[in-house]
């Protein structure tokens, strides 16, 4: 061994030394603010990867059942029949339905309303209805984009401001007294920007797969809005209409 170097002793039974400057010590040498920004980035985390991976999933679903609408919605007989061929709580059966619904209430005071624009407004309504629907969870997710660097860089404020003044007490500024601290809270910031990335870039993937789901959305309306206008405008036509 060369001369002046020391050696480290290694405890009975303990083969690594633990890192005095890692996660672990970050969360044990912090105070309550530091703790409640650490777990308030998990749960913004947690959120943002819980509502990519469900938004996934629904968007998945609704372009399969959009392509379910041409083998059997549209080769029925009726709107009726087409309807109870589609899914339940699918937006294409809502829409559907509500078309139906539309031409069973166009009597009375809402009877004088020009059928194409009454039948318009409520196939626009429920579509309306699908799309802010589709919507869910996106605001979380821009939110915490937005926000999630911002809270940890607080954190990490918080945590030189700490460091600072422990070492101004103690009166040591000596690097390792200054790297340790400040390093650790520079952690914080690391882990804000962890938690943005994948979610403004979620976020924005979400959206471009929206806005193809909801141009299926939107023609399966407008072809849903040309049948029964024409079914409504004939008396044998709206019988089959409302089947």
């Amino acid at each position: 061994m060369p001369a002046g170097a020391a050696a480290v002793p290694a405890g009975p039974g303990k083969d690594t030394v633990e890192n005095p400057y890692g996660l672990e010590a970050l969360w044990k040498g912090s105070d309550f603010v530091a703790k409640a920004v650490l777990v308030l980035l998990l749960v913004m985390s947690m959120g943002s990867w819980y509502i990519i991976v469900t938004k996934f999933v629904e968007q998945g679903r609704i372009k399969r059942q959009a392509r379910g609408v041409d083998g059997g919605f549209w080769n029925a007989q009726t709107v009726r029949q087409g309807a109870d061929t589609l899914e339940e709580g699918s937006p294409f059966r809502f829409i559907a339905e509500a078309g139906l619904e539309a031409t069973r209430k166009h009597e009375g005071l809402l009877g004088q309303i020009n059928l194409n624009d009454w039948m318009s407004m409520s196939i626009q309504r429920s579509i309306d209805r699908v799309q802010s629907r589709m919507q869910d969870g996106l605001a979380f997710l821009a939110t915490v984009g937005s926000i999630s660097p911002f809270v940890g860089l607080f954190g990490t404020v918080w945590g030189i401001l700490n460091a600072l003044t422990a070492i101004g007490v103690a009166g040591q500024a000596s690097i390792d007294k200054v790297a340790g601290p400040v390093g650790e809270a520079l952690i914080m910031t690391a882990i804000g920007l962890a938690v943005a990335v994948p979610a403004v870039m979620g976020y924005n993937w979400l959206v471009r797969r929206n806005k193809a789901v909801m141009d299926d959305v939107r023609s399966f309306g407008g072809d849903l809005h040309a049948v029964l206008l024409a079914a409504g405008n004939s008396g044998a036509g709206a019988t089959a209409a409302k089947g």
